[in-house]
């Protein structure tokens, strides 16, 4: 692994406030294939998927706590949290004038966003193993989304020497 220099991108693998800057196959920017991407596995149920992990709620619960427990185990899992009911939401909608907020949940939506994994893993690949392993009840979903890093914007872009700046004084690496 080549060391630090600038215009160079940071690997997300490593723990604690420090990047550990490499350069891809090209001299540029690492791609998929040498990056360390952190991918969400973003939970998305209906209403009867959701009555049906109810019904069995303790279940679900120690299924689930086995599985961020083997993520935890192989160094992939970054966060993991569930969001409360859509009824306790609300809706901020943007258009030509102020912002207007209503209560949620948002439209027509069939499928709601009911929580996530964030996983540092080494492809998208691996991401959807990831997902495949997960206990989820029959007519739920689980979207994988690479989530884009700082590091693809231009290193002096103010905003993320900024940024940057900031998690390192934090140890929010």
């Amino acid at each position: 692994m080549a060391v630090a220099e600038s215009g160079t991108t940071p690997c997300r693998s490593g723990g604690g406030p420090f990047d550990v800057w490499v350069r891809g196959p090209s001299g540029g920017p690492p791609d998929e294939e040498y990056a360390m991407p952190k991918y969400m596995l973003i939970m998305r149920g209906t209403d009867e998927s959701n009555a049906a992990m109810m019904a069995s709620i303790d279940e679900a619960m120690a299924a689930t706590g086995r599985f961020i427990e083997e993520m935890m185990k192989e160094g992939v899992l970054l966060a993991a949290e569930g969001l409360d009911e859509p009824s306790k939401s609300v809706v901020v909608h943007f258009g030509a004038e102020a912002p207007v907020v209503t209560d949620g949940p948002y439209g027509e939506t069939k499928e709601l966003f009911g929580g996530y994994f964030l996983l540092d893993v080494s492809s998208k690949q691996e991401a959807v193993e990831w997902a495949k392993r997960c206990p989820a009840v029959a007519g739920s979903q689980i979207e994988v989304r690479r989530v884009a890093g700082s590091d693809e914007l231009p290193p002096d872009y103010e905003r993320i020497v900024e940024e940057r700046a900031a998690r390192e004084t934090t140890g929010r690496g």
